[in-house]
């Protein structure tokens, strides 16, 4: 008798399914203790501590904020009006790099110490140690916690400075801001005075300059007047050249008179003796005032030649001082003008303000960060734990 099938007996037989084994129940294992430990004192204690300080003990900070600009005031001369060349307001841009930079100096925290006491309106919570200043401090530690309850924000483009202050009573806040106001104010008036300065120093020394030159060259031709005698020797010479003149026309007179008498009376009449002696007195005269305006010599013992050339030196030198003066003056006038046209001012778009609630310090925001990180470094501790576990 045949076999049957085997096929079909597995077709009519059950089939059997062998289900996985369930997993063992989990047990926590010392390394979870440690972990969950390491949690606890790491991240929930401090974030704990952290909040019941932020909310109990943290004393509230009031802000208050002060925004301006330097300004450079220009009033246009009536030249460039004529010329329609007219700038009447821009701003310094110079100044107000060096104004952000005073605001967070030393300088300016030394200034306020002494005027509002900033070291004793920054420690009045007692029992704030962490956002409270150490009024024992020295003032580099007074300079850093002005740095951190001070911001400056400066926008080069528009050239605008805002300061926002802290302080942990709204009053003392607006103390703080008014008084950077008024001592940037003061910084800028004292730019603006160092400016008109130098914009005239440079005229003030050329003009004095000029006036000496120009009272050693008149104080050289009136001593030339009182040695020589003479107050302009160019009128002196012309009227020399006068006398000469009328001698020479004499003398010609004088000749013709002697050759008349000659032609018409004997020689040995006296009339014509008295016309040769008066022509040898011209001619004298003549030859000693063609002396004086030659080689020879004037009142002073000089002749004529010589003190017209000196003259003539000095004269040149008093109109060259005399020039030199008036260009001088010219431009000390222009120099004050300018100076006086131009001046610095500090101009507020956002006077001090006055808080009414407190928003610092920004607890919520605070706690969320020292979680963030708190979390971030237990969870690299977790990683490398398992790390250096799986290498093993």
């Amino acid at each position: 008798m045949a076999a049957p099938d085997s096929s079909l007996a597995d077709l009519g037989a059950p089939r059997l399914t062998l289900l996985p084994q369930p997993a063992p129940p989990l047990r926590a294992r010392a390394r979870h203790y440690g972990l969950a430990t390491l949690f606890l004192a790491t991240v929930a204690l401090p974030l704990g501590l952290a909040a019941w300080y932020l909310w109990w003990v943290a004393a509230d900070q009031y802000a208050s904020t002060v925004g301006f600009s330097v300004r450079k005031e220009e009033v246009a001369s009536p030249i460039e009006l004529f010329g329609g060349i007219a700038d009447i307001s821009s701003s310094g841009s110079s100044d107000s790099d060096i104004l952000y930079e005073f605001i967070q100096s030393q300088e300016i925290v030394e200034t306020l110490e002494a005027q509002i006491g900033l070291s004793t309106l920054w420690s009045q919570p007692d029992d704030d140690p962490v956002f409270a200043h150490e009024a024992s401090g020295t003032v580099e530690d007074l300079r850093d916690f002005w740095r951190r309850m001070v911001r400056v924000t400066y926008d080069t483009s528009t050239e605008l400075i805002e300061v926002r202050a802290l302080a942990f009573t709204p009053e003392d806040a607006r103390r703080i801001t008014t008084a950077v106001f008024d001592e940037s104010a003061r910084l800028v008036e004292d730019l603006s005075a160092i400016a008109r300065a130098d914009t005239i120093a440079f005229a003030e020394v050329e003009l004095a300059r000029a006036v000496e030159r120009l009272k050693a060259a008149r104080e050289a031709v009136t001593e030339y007047r009182s040695r020589t005698q003479i107050v302009d020797p160019t009128a002196d010479l012309q009227g020399q050249m006068g006398l000469l003149s009328t001698l020479e026309t004499q003398l010609a007179e004088a000749l013709i008179a002697a050759d008349l008498l000659r032609d018409s009376t004997r020689d040995s009449d006296p009339r014509i003796q008295q016309a040769d002696l008066r022509i040898r007195v011209i001619e004298a005269r003549i030859a000693e005032e063609r002396r004086k305006l030659g080689v020879g010599t004037g009142e002073s013992g000089q002749d004529y030649a010589t003190l017209l050339a000196e003259y003539e030196r000095l004269a040149v030198d008093r109109q060259f001082a005399e020039e030199a003066y008036t260009v001088a003056l010219a431009a000390y006038d222009q120099a004050l003008a300018e100076a006086r046209r131009k001046s610095r001012y500090l101009a507020a778009y956002i006077r001090p303000t006055t808080a009414e609630a407190s928003e610092f310090p920004r607890k919520e925001v605070l706690l969320a960060a020292l979680a963030f990180f708190l979390l971030s470094g237990w969870g690299v501790v977790v990683l490398l734990y398992y790390s250096i576990r799986d290498r093993r």
